[in-house]
Order: C-alpha cells, then sequence, then structure tokens
C-alpha cells in the first residue's frame, strides 16, 4: 500500500501537501486536501516511523472522506504495525462495508489472523474469498494461502495450492520455484512428474519446469532421465546455476565422474566460486584415483571455507589411499584442530600411527575416540584391535567386556575376542567365542581371518567357520 514513489507532478511537492495539511490540522485553511493528498501525508508520517502522527492524519483524513477505503486501509496497515490487531481487523471490517473485493484488505486481515495466531481463521479467510479474484489477484491470493497453509503445516495444501497457481499462470516463478521444494518434502514426486511433464508438453521453453522435471525424476532416482530434463533447462537457459548442480550430482551418482566434472566445470565458468562445487570436483577426480587433482580441489575448497574440518579430513583420506602416512596425519591433524571432539579424526590418525609402527601413540588415539563416542561400535573396534595389533591381549579382552556393556552384543566384538584368546593359547574358549560370533553375524567371519590367516589352519577353526557359511546372515 505504501509507495515512496510520488508523482509530484500531480499532487505538487512533498513540502507544499505538509504544509497545506497543517493549516488544515490548525483549522486556518478555508481548503482541504483531496483525497489523495491526505493519503500522501499519512504514508509520509508512517515511511518516517511516526505512528502517532500517521493516525491523526487518518482521523482528520475520515472526518473528509468518511467513506474512502484507501484511508482506513491505511489505518489498518498503521495500527497492523502496532500490533494493535483488533482495532485493525475494526477498521477493516469497516472498509469493507465500501469495498469488498479490496486485495491489499485481504491479505492484510490474513497477515492479521496469522499474526494471532489463528492459522486455520486465515486459510478459511482467503479460502472464501479466492473465487472472488482473477488473473494477478488470484494468483496474490494462492500464494498468500500457501504460506498459510505453510505455517499451519499443512504441507499437501500447500502443494495443492501451488498447483493451482501454475494451472493459471504456468510460468509464475515462485510457485514454480516453491512447488519443486514441495513435491519432494511430501513425497509427491510422481505427480510432479507427471505436472511438469504435461507443462514442458504445453511450453517446451519453460527452464523451470524442466528442471523442477529434472529434480522430481532425481527423487525418484531416475538419473539418466533427470539429466535429459537438466540439459533442456540448460538449452534454454545456459546460466541456470542450479541445474548444472543437479545434473553433476546425478551424473555423479550414475559413476560418469568425467561428465560430471565436465558439467561442474561449467558451473564455475557462469557462477562465483563455491566450495561445494571444488568439493564435488574433488569428489570426482578421487573416484577416479587421481588423487593429486583431488586434493588440488579440496584445497580450493578449503580457501573459501578454511573452517570447514571435513575438507581437510578428506585430503587426509586421499593421502591414506597412497599410503602416505605421515602426510595423512598432517591433514587429519588439521581436521581434529578444528573440531577436537571428533572420534572419526582420532581414529584416521590412529590407523596411520599404526600403519608408521608407532603403536603406543595410535593406543592414545583410539582411546580418546572412545572417550568421545563411548556408545559408538566403531571406535571399540579400532581400540580394540590396535590392542590385539600391539600384543595386548589381555588388555584387548578387557576393553572388549567394557564395549559389550556399552553398545551390546555385537558379533564384531566376539570375533575380536576369539583372536585375542587364540593368541593367549586359550583355544577352547576361543572356539566358543567365535562360534558364538558366527551365531550373530556369519557373514562377518573374514574380518576374523584377517586378523591372522593362519587360523583358518586349525582344524576346529576351519571346521565351526565352514558350518556357519552357508547359514543366513544374522544381527549385525
Amino acid at each position: 500500500m505504501f509507495d515512496d514513489d510520488f508523482n509530484d507532478d500531480e499532487l505538487g511537492s512533498l513540502e507544499e501537501t505538509m504544509m497545506r495539511y497543517e493549516q488544515v490540522k490548525r483549522g486556518e485553511s478555508a481548503s482541504i486536501l483531496d483525497e489523495e493528498e491526505f493519503e500522501r501525508v499519512i504514508e509520509y508520517y508512517f515511511q518516517n516511523s511516526n505512528e502517532e502522527q500517521a493516525m491523526i492524519a487518518c482521523e482528520i483524513a475520515s472526518t473528509y472522506y468518511p467513506y474512502s477505503s484507501a484511508i482506513l486501509l491505511l489505518k489498518a496497515e498503521i495500527l497492523t504495525q502496532a500490533q494493535k490487531y483488533g482495532q485493525a481487523l475494526r477498521a477493516l471490517d469497516e472498509m469493507e462495508q465500501f469495498d469488498v473485493r479490496n486485495l491489499d484488505a485481504v491479505l492484510l486481515r490474513s497477515d492479521i489472523l496469522m499474526s494471532q495466531f489463528r492459522q486455520e481463521q486465515a486459510a478459511q479467510w482467503l479460502e472464501s474469498r479466492v473465487e472472488e479474484f482473477a488473473g494477478k489477484d488470484k494468483i496474490e491470493v494462492l500464494l498468500e494461502l500457501s504460506d498459510v497453509y505453510d505455517e499451519s503445516e499443512d504441507f499437501d495444501a500447500v502443494f495443492d495450492t501451488l498447483k493451482k497457481v501454475i494451472k493459471i499462470d504456468r510460468r509464475n516463478e515462485e510457485a514454480l520455484q516453491k512447488i519443486c521444494f514441495w513435491a519432494e518434502f511430501t513425497n509427491r514426486l510422481e505427480e510432479s512428474v507427471t505436472i511438469h511433464t504435461q507443462l514442458t508438453d504445453d511450453d517446451p521453453y519453460n527452464a523451470i519446469a524442466w528442471f523442477n522435471l529434472g529434480a522430481a525424476l532425481q527423487g525418484l532416482k531416475l538419473y539418466e532421465k533427470a539429466v535429459d530434463a537438466y540439459e533442456y533447462c540448460v538449452a534454454i537457459d545456459d546460466k541456470f546455476e542450479f541445474a548444472y548442480r543437479n545434473m553433476a550430482d546425478a551424473f555423479m551418482r550414475l559413476k560418469y565422474y568425467e561428465k560430471a566434472l565436465e558439467v561442474l566445470q561449467r558451473h564455475i565458468e557462469i557462477a562465483k566460486p563455491e566450495d561445494v562445487i571444488f568439493e564435488a570436483m574433488a569428489y570426482c577426480w578421487e573416484k577416479r584415483k587421481d588423487y593429486t587433482r583431488a586434493r588440488q580441489y579440496y584445497r580450493q575448497a578449503s580457501q573459501l571455507s578454511p573452517q570447514d574440518d571435513g575438507i581437510f579430513y578428506k585430503i587426509g583420506e586421499t593421502y591414506a589411499r597412497e599410503k602416505q602416512w605421515e602426510k595423512a596425519i598432517k591433514s587429519y591433524s588439521v581436521a581434529l584442530h578444528l573440531d577436537k571432539d571428533n572420534a572419526a579424526y582420532c581414529m584416521a590418525i590412529g590407523n596411520c600411527l599404526m600403519e608408521l609402527n608407532v603403536k603406543s601413540e595410535a593406543l592414545v588415539c583410539y582411546l580418546n575416540a572412545v572417550r568421545l563416542k563411548p556408545d559408538n561400535k566403531t571406535t571399540w573396534l579400532s581400540l580394540v584391535k590396535g590392542l590385539y595389533v600391539a600384543g595386548y591381549y589381555d588388555e584387548a579382552i578387557l576393553q572388549l567386556h567394557v564395549a559389550i556393556e556399552h553398545c551390546g552384543e555385537k558379533g564384531d566384538f566376539y570375533y575380536y575376542y576369539a583372536a585375542a584368546l587364540l593368541e593367549l593359547g586359550k583355544a577352547k574358549e576361543a572356539l566358543l567365542q567365535l562360534e558364538k560370533a558366527l551365531s550373530i553375524a556369519p557373514s562377518k567371519a573374514k574380518m576374523f581371518t584377517e586378523l591372522n590367516a593362519e587360523y583358518l589352519m586349525r582344524t576346529p577353526v576351519a571346521e565351526l567357520i565352514g558350518r556357519y557359511k552357508k547359514s543366513k546372515p544374522g544381527k549385525q
């Protein structure tokens, strides 16, 4: 309602209008201001945060123009801003006696009801009025209604309302952008495919519709079809950033890493650099086992997001895959410095130290991981395996008892238990623990034999594993 763009040619200068208003206010003028001049005065005071004077101007204007819907609407807006919702609603009631189809009034009443946390009434109000409008005005009411449904957490109704907007205007940008999100949120992706397939058939140059079709197909894991839709989108609008992002993601899920890199490179050319894009490129190079190139892009990502510990962890992972343990430790250490409570980083450093045969320091790292994540099975397995490799079999068994207390009975624990007992020469006890492990998780027997391949040379062990080999996998 309020507008900063005054037309001085029509209404005269603001200064002159304000002077004349002051004369009317003091009763010194024989002439009065016309309705638009009063509106301008009210707007001036309101925009300058002088609500009291704005209301006085409204009251004076109302004495001259008691049936002015514009002035009553201004009054309602000022009262709403002052959170005097009851008075604002009464002003709207009065206004609607003279102007029943005023779009601004309909939307303002909805805003007031929402401010009073009366979402259901706001929805009912808009629903009752929507058919009174047509074209752009009807779209405004429907978009307002979709926001009300959102606040009411009636998410399917949001989707359905946006469908109505698109039916009126198939190029309505706001509705198209929102419906893409709500299709996924409400799990109505198949319906979204139908809607947007029809849209692209009727309007083949609608770039957002092609994007939405691609997003819905991608959500349904139909990645190749999604790529086709995105390619139509960027053919129409070659600067559609999110289409390139999603297309790259689809290519990565299809394991077409070279194609993904091409698309991501195009994104870099049209948009400002972003850490997530560089990370995606690094991921593709990593999957292609070009770890040097992967690190190059991870480092570019880290320059844009230097506090992102995850990036440094990923750099460490590339070094670890190349068995460059010392360099891996440096990167993992940076990640741990940024996130001191991350158990995964402690375990990663521990693993590298084990590879470098620095077992005592590795065990300290594993203990820190367990301290940080005492209810996580993986941290305990790292610690116990470290103790086993270091030859601390009794301590490994002791820690396994604590691990079982924290995490419950897991087949993984009993495989390590059996291995430690074998190393201590307690073969009968070891077989009992091995059988327990096999009964819980027969598919994980490899983790036992990988500790020491010679275990299979023991006839009782080989027979026991063979007996469970064809068993169904149990609880892990």
